[in-house]
Parts: structure tokens; C-alpha cells; sequence
């Protein structure tokens, strides 16, 4: 169960690929309505562009960044603004959060932006222009592509990862993009080398995507790029993850709460890239994105080019509704994704995958048992973590232990959950302890706070004494002068 080249831990899983890869990439039918939120993005919402009754054409900007990570919006459809109000989001499990709604008027009229050649514009000015394309990291996170393009600039990341490995289950929305879009993903890599200043290019993917591989060696080759290869890496859970990939590509750790920027490492997501290259050659902004819709909850299984602000019920209506054996949607794969209340909920930029599961894509569980501490959960963890310790210590709310043993380096992959015996669901253990560490720290930021102020006051007080002692000293020494003068 371990992985190879630096990536500890982990598990092989049955990928359950083959059902969503029998047939291409088709567009999903536009909507009648789009609802997109204004932070489906990490960092701080957009800020409209737009008001309720003006009509915006597809892919015209209709919401700013509103500091410093935060991203643009762009319109998926062309038809009139008919609320900016709150609505219920898949990224906040149906929790409502403050949208732009446009009522699509089925004509598809585009918003003309410009195409550029990226090679003739200097670095800075490139990634300035990849900011307005509203791309985000398309593997999850959510990243505004900009903010990170300029710290990693800063930070003088000098070599480019591309991340292809969907180690997830279910997942195929970027093997088939590689598949049939690889020359995309290719012209992307040459756009974030010239924007980043990155000296070479690694896309990484699993060695069981040979149709992927076959169509990347030969978009590479087109390219004549010298600084672009190719590298596969061993299909184990979660290897796709950040640290992990570049832990088995280039053997190297990203340090504890640092960024692999630290260690001179950009990573990005293939489907980021691809969107890169249809922003700078096309001038086509993010307003769709590949999803996976999947599961045994769902009669045919597909990857689905869909505007961003769809339903997610337009989605398993595409793929033929339900089947009766439906029992939870989850966005994302198995492992981590997030049961979704209902579908009544829009895609986001996030949104890379939708398993209708049913019993059988549902790992079984039983009922909760005292842990036995047979370390299976550390030999998995690939955190180099003891989720056995860190059970005990949440159990007992022990918010320095927690602290110590490593809990914010949890990543929340459920590979310990899987191999549990006892059947302790401690990814949920450790996901409700996280706040009480954030806590802490504001405690501890406001005991700080006290102790400066506290300082400071005596600072104030003996600096006022001292100045009253020597105002008290220059109006006593004319009296002490003319004192000795009259002896």
C-alpha cells in the first residue's frame, strides 16, 4: 500500500473509470437558466458588474475580483440579468450564498475578446490578461490562476507541474480531456512557462491512462518544445494530491505550512491549462468546464461539457435520470466528495465530477467500535500522521495536542477511514476538531494582542512619569540657581 518515489502511504482502489470513458465528451444542452455564485472561487467573492435587467452577452464579464485572491465572473449564456440575490450552492452544500442569475435567451450572442499571441507579450503583462479569463485551478481548489501564477513569481518557482493524475475514483473528466484534447493541455503548458518564468514542464499522469499518454507524447512532439515531458506516476490513492504528486515526481517534500513554491515547484491542473489555452487563443473566458456524471444511481454514465451555472438535475437528466437504486449525490469522487442535499443546486467552477451512488459504489459501514490501535490508519496516511493519536486527543477536545501532532497537515483523503477496522469515521473526527485549532490560534492572537497592549500601557505610563519627573526638574533648577546666587 505504499507509493512510489517519495509518496508514502495510500491505497490501490478500483478506479470504476470504464463507465464514464465509453464514449467522448459531448456538450450538455444549454439551460434555460444559469445561477453563478460570486465565490466559486477561493478567496474573496467578485463583486457584480452587472444589476437585474440588463442584458450581457456570453462570456462578457459580469463580476470583478474583489482583493487580492479573488476572480473574475463571466457570463455562460447571453440573455438578461434577472436577480442578484442569495441561492443555494453545491460548494456550501446548499447553504445559500449571494448569486448572479441570467436567463438565457437561447441565442448564444458572443462578447468579443481579444485573442492574443502570448509570446509577444512580456511576462507580467501576460499574466495580468490570464487574471481576466476568470481561470481558476480546475482540480478542485478553486485557486484564482492569477494570485497564483504572482506568488509563485515571487516566490522564483522555477519548475512547472501539470497535474493529470485523477487518483480519485470515479474521476475521469481530465483523462478524457487528455484524451481528445491534449493539444490544448500542451499549447496551456507553453502559456503558464512564458507567464511564470518556469524553466521546464512536467505533466504528470497515472500509469493506467494509456489513451492519454498516446495523445500527450504526440501533442508534445507537434510542439517542439524541448522544456514540456511527460512523466507517469503509480495509481495509488491519493497520489493526485499536490504534495503527494510532487513528493513521486521529483522526490522532493513540501515543507510543513509551507507551498510548493517554497521548494521552487507551480503546480496546476491539466483542465487549467486547457482553459488557459482556449482564454489566450481563443479569447474564450471560463464559462464551462468538463464534469463527470456517474455512478450506479444514474443510467449512462458520461463526461459532459457544461456551462458553469447549469443544474445539476440538467446533468442526470442528460445522462437519462436516475435509476431507482439512487440513494446519495455526492460532488467529486467517492472518497472526498461532499454529499449534496439535492440537485436543485448549480455547477461551479469546482465541480468536476457528480456520482449518482448507489449501494453498490457506497463503501459499507457498521457500527463504530473502540479502536483497537492496530496502526493500520498510519500506514496509510499519506500526512506521515497517527489519525489513531489524533482520534484520542479529539476526543477529548485537546486543542495543543492536536496542534502538535500535526492535525492542519490532515488533508482529509479518508484512506484511514477505508482501512479502519473499528469502523471510526475519522476524517468527521478530525473535520469538526479543525475549528477548535483555529480557535486556539485566536486566542492565542488575542492573549498577544493583550500582552502588546498591556506592554504598552506601562511603556506609555513610565515614558509620561519620566517626562513629569524631568518637567519637574527644569522648573526646579531656575529656583535651585537663584538659591545658591543669594548665599
Amino acid at each position: 500500500m505504499t507509493g512510489a518515489r517519495g509518496f508514502h502511504g495510500g491505497l490501490r482502489l478500483d478506479s470504476h473509470n470504464e463507465r464514464s470513458t465509453a464514449t467522448p465528451i459531448r456538450s450538455a444542452q444549454a439551460p434555460p437558466q444559469l445561477v453563478l455564485p460570486l465565490d466559486q472561487h477561493a478567496g474573496a467573492p467578485a463583486r457584480p458588474l452587472v444589476r437585474p435587467g440588463e442584458r450581457v452577452l456570453c462570456g462578457q464579464p459580469i463580476a470583478e475580483p474583489d482583493g487580492a485572491i479573488s476572480a473574475w465572473l463571466h457570463a455562460s449564456a447571453s440573455g438578461a440579468i434577472t436577480a442578484i440575490e442569495p441561492r443555494p450552492a453545491p460548494h456550501l452544500l446548499g447553504a445559500p450564498t449571494l448569486s448572479i442569475v441570467i436567463d438565457n435567451d437561447g441565442r448564444d450572442e458572443p462578447f468579443q475578446s481579444d485573442c492574443i499571441r502570448f509570446e509577444q507579450l512580456a511576462p507580467s503583462a501576460l499574466l495580468a490578461h490570464l487574471a481576466r479569463g476568470g481561470v481558476v485551478g480546475l482540480g478542485g481548489a478553486a485557486f484564482p490562476l492569477g494570485a497564483k501564477l504572482a506568488s509563485a513569481a515571487r516566490a522564483g518557482a522555477i519548475a512547472l507541474l501539470l497535474n493529470g493524475a485523477e487518483c480519485e475514483p470515479y474521476i475521469t473528466c481530465d483523462d478524457m480531456l487528455m484524451r481528445e484534447r491534449a493539444q490544448d493541455v500542451v499549447l496551456g503548458a507553453r502559456i503558464l512557462l512564458h507567464a511564470s518564468g518556469a524553466v521546464s514542464c512536467t505533466i504528470a499522469i497515472e500509469e493506467e491512462t494509456p489513451h492519454a499518454e498516446q495523445a500527450l507524447r504526440a501533442a508534445i512532439e507537434a510542439a517542439h518544445d524541448e522544456r514540456i515531458v511527460l512523466a507517469t506516476v503509480p495509481n495509488i490513492y491519493p497520489g493526485g494530491g499536490e504534495r503527494q504528486l510532487i513528493a513521486s515526481v521529483f522526490g522532493r517534500e513540501v515543507p510543513h505550512s509551507g507551498l510548493p513554491a517554497d521548494i521552487g515547484v507551480l503546480c496546476h491542473n491539466v483542465a487549467t491549462a486547457a482553459a488557459v489555452a482556449q482564454w489566450v487563443r481563443d479569447g474564450r473566458p471560463l464559462t464551462s468546464r468538463i464534469v463527470t456524471v456517474t455512478g450506479d444511481g444514474v443510467h449512462r454514465a458520461c463526461n459532459l461539457e457544461v456551462r458553469i451555472g447549469a443544474p445539476i438535475a440538467a446533468l442526470i437528466a442528460e445522462c437519462g435520470g436516475y435509476t431507482p437504486r439512487v440513494l446519495r449525490l455526492i460532488m467529486g469522487g467517492s472518497m472526498m466528495g461532499p454529499a449534496l442535499p439535492h440537485d436543485d443546486l448549480p455547477v461551479v467552477k469546482a465541480t468536476n465530477c457528480i456520482v449518482a451512488a448507489s449501494a453498490l459504489d457506497l463503501q459499507p459501514r457498521g457500527g463504530e467500535t473502540p479502536c483497537i490501535r492496530c496502526g493500520d490508519c498510519a500506514e496509510v496516511c499519506p500526512a506521515f500522521l497517527l489519525p489513531q493519536q489524533l482520534h484520542w486527543f479529539a476526543r477529548s477536545a485537546d486543542a495543543a495536542a492536536l496542534q502538535a501532532h500535526g492535525l492542519l497537515d490532515c488533508i482529509e483523503c479518508g484512506c484511514c477511514d477505508f482501512v479502519c477496522p473499528s469502523q471510526i469515521p475519522l476524517v468527521e473526527r478530525f473535520r469538526e476538531s479543525k475549528p477548535l485549532l483555529a480557535r486556539a490560534a485566536e486566542q492565542r492572537a488575542d492573549a498577544a494582542a493583550n500582552r502588546a497592549r498591556y506592554q504598552a500601557r506601562n511603556e506609555r505610563l513610565e515614558r509620561l512619569a519620566a517626562e513629569q519627573r524631568e518637567a519637574l526638574a527644569r522648573r526646579r533648577r531656575p529656583q535651585a540657581r537663584a538659591e545658591r546666587e543669594t548665599k
